[in-house]
């Protein structure tokens, strides 16, 4: 049985070099998702990044048992935004937002997800509001690797949007996007890899 995993199924749009810019065109996928506001050491998002891998590792199981499929667990993935920008420029991260997702193959559906939740609900309580099984669907998007700590990012989302885009007459179309290729509790600082994303038109 073969298993799916995006990182090696969609590789440029999951392992991105660290050396330039690119511009990809991201399909529409299907993704687990969640919202919320807050800083990302807050209770808020801790709690609601909980809820994304008590779900998705149920559904990984219900699919193997039902219908024979396998999927690698994918990457913690988030959308990020404020307001007013100038809440990311000054660290203003009470005011943050963020839709957390987690992709899944387009054969989980909507009984899977309600059963995984389900199964969460038990060990979580409550299921929040926003938690959702939904496509979404980004098209024509510029990213990067980073590789180091997050705090670090700065610099690189400065270029994209002051010299990569500009220079092929590009404007954002939608929220910032991070990829989480690594558990910051097991690896290194300095080691960690992010795909930073922008789309644009």
């Amino acid at each position: 049985m073969e298993k799916i995993d995006f990182k090696k199924k969609l590789k440029e749009l999951y392992v991105p070099s660290p050396k330039d810019f690119i511009l990809v065109e991201v399909p529409e996928m299907q993704f687990v998702m969640i919202e919320g506001v807050g800083p990302p050491e807050g209770e808020v998002y801790t709690h609601a990044v909980q809820w994304l891998y008590s779900v998705i590792y149920p559904i990984k199981f219900i699919a193997k048992k039902q219908i024979g499929k396998e999927f690698v667990a994918p990457p913690l993935e988030g959308l990020w935004w404020a307001d007013d920008m100038d809440d990311f420029i000054n660290n203003n991260r009470d005011n943050w937002k963020w839709r957390m997702m987690m992709v899944t193959p387009d054969w989980v559906d909507r009984g899977m997800f309600d059963q995984a939740v389900a199964k969460a609900e038990n060990k979580l309580g409550e299921v929040p509001e926003s938690l959702r099984l939904e496509n979404f669907h980004e098209g024509k998007s510029v990213q990067i690797m980073h590789i180091g700590p997050y705090s670090e990012e700065a610099p690189t989302i400065e270029r994209m949007h002051k010299e990569f885009m500009p220079e092929h007459n590009l404007t954002p179309n939608g929220h910032h996007h991070e990829i989480y290729l690594g558990d910051p509790r097991r690896v290194a600082p300095e080691k960690l890899k992010t795909v930073l994303r922008q789309p644009v038109r």
